[in-house]
């Protein structure tokens, strides 16, 4: 039996950035990833000349110290810094993303019912609607008409699920919203700047970041192909197929009810529900369109509910695109299939035409979005305290059960190593 001081579960940007914070050279550490490399979802895949990853990792910094130490450690790396592009796919043609600001680019006879139902929604001496659930938040501030042309189509193809099953508030700060004053204002001063109106990516993909978090981490203090079997919280030992190890701390990014069970903690599974997305990952021999770098497709005829455009970042020569596809946590998955749909859904957008394609890769994602309510909420709150009691610390998108983004999770693994008397000197929130 092996004992160490604080173990890491997981070597993706949560895990990685733990093990930074605690500094490199830091006796007693240890990360365990399952995998064959690092990353978890942030891994990248070149192919025939074309870099993806496992689905589209953009980089939103609004903590610049932060992306100057990684940036510092990633030298030779060819960065760029982009305003983004991008667009809703209606009736044959492209709004301005979010849909709700550019209502009046609209055919005629849609743009006048959404803009009639959001007044009478949120126009002077509306009565407030329920918002009990996301679905009854969307049509609540946005009115009938932009929720079902719209929102509603478009989550529930990303979500996989009944929109009312999930919290109000399940996207928090990264849902677009706009008030009427907002949205009238923007039909002669355009503002359509959200939270991710730009966005950072390296030429070697999103996996630069995450080597840049495991520079500052001793190679010998992970190890790959090595997954946690299961955790005993009262002795602190962590069991895997190689041996066990004894923990003063146990630092997790994997999915909360997968800990849970791990450690023997009693809960009600049916709490934490989530959907699988399927990434196509496709390079064409010539270009196609140019001037996007997101398009949302709601049409429900689609079978996809995004298309990035990685060639339009670096403007290279032929069109490279992730498309995703959301499914219900417990569906199976026809890739196949799937991927003839996806090339004829892609010329039915008008995106591919005489192209062909060359290269490409998949990759099922599950769990992928989680499923935010009021119960799961309760839940992880109740239970990461119970834990936490016993030394383990969930974190990250899927250790949190939450919607995060990649700079949260850097955050929170620093928060939590100084709140632990761990960190050492690295950026700091800003």
């Amino acid at each position: 039996m092996r004992t160490v001081d604080t173990l890491i579960a997981g070597a993706g940007i949560s895990g990685l950035a733990t093990a930074a914070a605690l500094g490199k050279g830091t006796n007693g550490l240890l990360v365990l990833e399952r995998d064959a490399e690092i990353g978890g979802y942030c891994k990248t895949v070149i192919r025939d000349g074309f870099v993806w990853d496992y689905s589209g990792h953009f980089f939103h910094f609004k903590h610049r110290d932060i992306e100057t130490w990684l940036r510092a450690r990633m030298p030779g790396q060819d960065i760029r810094t982009i305003g983004k592009l991008s667009y809703v796919s209606f009736g044959g043609k492209r709004v301005d993303f979010p849909f709700q600001k550019n209502i009046h680019q609209l055919p005629q006879a849609d743009f006048i019912d959404c803009l009639y139902d959001l007044y009478f929604a949120r126009g002077p001496g509306a009565t407030p609607l329920p918002e009990n659930n996301f679905k009854e938040m969307l049509s609540a501030r946005f009115g009938r008409s932009i929720a079902e042309k719209f929102l509603i189509p478009y989550n529930e193809k990303l979500y996989a699920t009944d929109l009312a099953t999930l919290d109000r508030d399940a996207m928090g700060r990264f849902f677009p919203h706009a008030d009427l004053t907002d949205i009238i204002r923007n039909m002669k001063q355009p503002d359509n700047a959200t939270y991710n109106a730009s966005f950072t990516y390296p030429a070697g993909g999103a996996i630069e970041y995450v080597k840049a978090l495991a520079t500052e981490v001793e190679p010998s203090a992970i190890q790959l192909n090595e997954s946690i079997e299961a955790i005993d919280l009262e002795k602190k030992i962590a069991r895997t197929a190689r041996g066990e190890y004894r923990f003063e701390r146990l630092v997790s990014s994997a999915p909360f009810p997968s800990l849970l069970k791990l450690c023997g903690v009693p809960h009600d599974p049916a709490v934490f529900t989530w959907n699988q997305v399927l990434v196509f990952n496709l390079g064409f021999d010539s270009k196609g369109p140019d001037d996007v770098h997101w398009l949302y497709v709601p049409n429900r005829e689609r079978p996809f509910y995004r298309v990035g455009f990685y060639d339009n970042i670096f403007a290279t020569p032929r069109m490279s695109l992730y498309v995703e596809l959301g499914y219900p946590r417990d569906a199976k998955v026809d890739v196949a299939k799937a991927r003839e749909a996806v090339l004829e859904g892609l010329r039915a957008e008008g995106i591919i035409t005489t192209q062909k394609l060359v290269a490409e890769h998949s990759v099922l994602m599950n769990p992928a979005y989680v499923h935010i309510t009021q119960k799961s909420m309760s839940e992880v709150t109740r239970l990461k305290a119970v834990l936490e009691a016993k030394g383990v610390y969930s974190i990250g998108r899927y250790g949190g059960w939450t919607y995060c983004s990649i700079e949260d999770n850097i955050l929170e693994a620093r928060t939590l190593a100084t709140r632990l008397g761990l960190a050492k000197a690295w950026p700091m929130q800003s």
